[in-house]
């Protein structure tokens, strides 16, 4: 007894309490701040290697020109006429993509013979690069809008399938033995079973998709388009106008980290059980 108090008495006291979610704010603001870090960082040493090899606009713009022509390009409406052009086609690819996607993965989740009679055929479909086949999109669709929807919609397809697939397949067995035990109808097994179980693979597929819409509209344009940020890249790229190249593959990267970011909100807005 007297050896156990001699210990304690030895151990150094700990005057400073931690004060409760210290640790979860410090966590929150370090997850802030490094991102901004990093990205000041890499500005700063752009701008160092443009100044330093002594680079020329149509060659490498600094950060300062391409925010400049970021800046005047915003306010003439040029890049609201070619963003909004972009963006309707990423919502209505990446609408008719993920729904396509999401019934055909169940249909094949819940039927192995549809799974043997698809199978190959979307796994060669794969083997095909969209870029490969846009052009001839465009010309048997049109430079419309259609042609830019199945693009970004092609695309988006297997990544949210396949997510459809393993979500739908990774329901356990015993939620559908609760179920028949309930004499529970399909309609019931499928909302209030597969669904919530299998909404955290296909979110995390949709998350994917958002991502990959962005790429399949751009691929769309770059075929064949009179308008959007695709058409604005390519017609830069032709005149050698490199700064206006990088303002559209910012506002490229922008508009993926939204969509990403909206779907994250739906995410823990549905998932927030």
């Amino acid at each position: 007894m007297a050896l156990e108090v001699r210990k304690q008495m030895n151990q150094p006291v700990n005057t400073s309490p931690e004060v409760p979610g210290f640790r979860a704010r410090r966590s929150f603001c370090w997850r802030r701040v490094v991102p901004v870090l990093v990205l000041a960082l890499f500005l700063v040493g752009w701008e160092v290697l443009v100044r330093a090899a002594g680079y020329p606009t149509y060659i490498l713009p600094s950060p300062g020109q391409v925010g400049g022509k970021f800046l005047r390009l915003a306010l003439d409406g040029t890049l609201a006429r070619h963003i909004t052009v972009t963006l309707v086609e990423i919502v209505l690819g990446l609408g008719v993509g993920v729904s396509l996607a999401t019934v055909t993965g169940y249909f094949i989740a819940r039927h192995r013979v549809l799974e043997q009679t698809l199978s190959p055929y979307l796994i060669a479909s794969q083997a095909v690069p969209v870029v490969a086949i846009a052009p001839l999109l465009v010309i048997w669709l049109g430079p419309g809008l259609a042609g830019k929807v199945v693009i970004c919609a092609l695309i988006v397809f297997f990544p949210v399938l396949v997510n459809t697939i393993a979500g739908v397949r990774n329901v356990p067995a015993d939620y559908y033995d609760l179920m028949r035990l309930l004499n529970a109808s399909p309609w019931q097994v499928f909302s209030k079973v597969e669904v919530p179980a299998a909404l955290p693979v296909l979110l995390a597929g949709l998350k994917i998709g958002a991502t990959l819409s962005v790429i399949g509209a751009v691929v769309g344009e770059l075929a064949g388009s009179e308008a959007g940020l695709g058409f604005m890249i390519n017609l830069a790229d032709g005149l050698f106008d490199t700064t206006r190249v990088f303002v559209g593959v910012l506002t490229l990267v922008i508009l993926a980290l939204g969509l990403y970011g909206l779907v994250a909100l739906l995410e823990r807005w549905l998932l927030r059980w």
